[in-house]
């Protein structure tokens, strides 16, 4: 059960094309979001679509798949952990982030 601790799976869509970094170690860095939905009846019977925003980040290879194959409305599986990290603004105010790190990925039906 130790591998269960810090799993996340997700199927969604791409919001926006891949934002790719290269870094000085010759690595790459792929940032992208996606949007999971979720559809229920309310009490009413009308039908609800709820929207949910992920926060993406891939790392070398996985990055490399994202760059050379992946853009805004491509469906997309993956599995990776749930990390939160914090920053500062230059106003020096503390933001709070909280990510998905893609350990792999997999490419669904064509865009929608």
């Amino acid at each position: 059960m130790n591998s269960l601790k810090n799993k996340v799976q997700l199927i969604g869509n791409l919001g926006n094309d891949p934002e790719i970094i290269a870094l000085d170690s010759g690595k790459k860095l792929a940032k992208f979001s996606i949007a999971t939905n979720e559809t229920y009846k309310n009490a009413k019977g009308e039908k609800i679509t709820d929207t949910q925003w992920h926060n993406i980040v891939a790392w070398g290879k996985v990055a490399e798949i994202t760059e050379n194959f992946l853009t805004k409305g491509n469906e997309v599986a993956l599995e990776g952990k749930l990390t939160s990290r914090s920053y500062e603004t230059k106003t020096g105010e503390k933001r709070y982030v909280t990510e998905v790190v893609c350990q792999e990925l997999l490419m669904l039906g064509s865009k929608q």
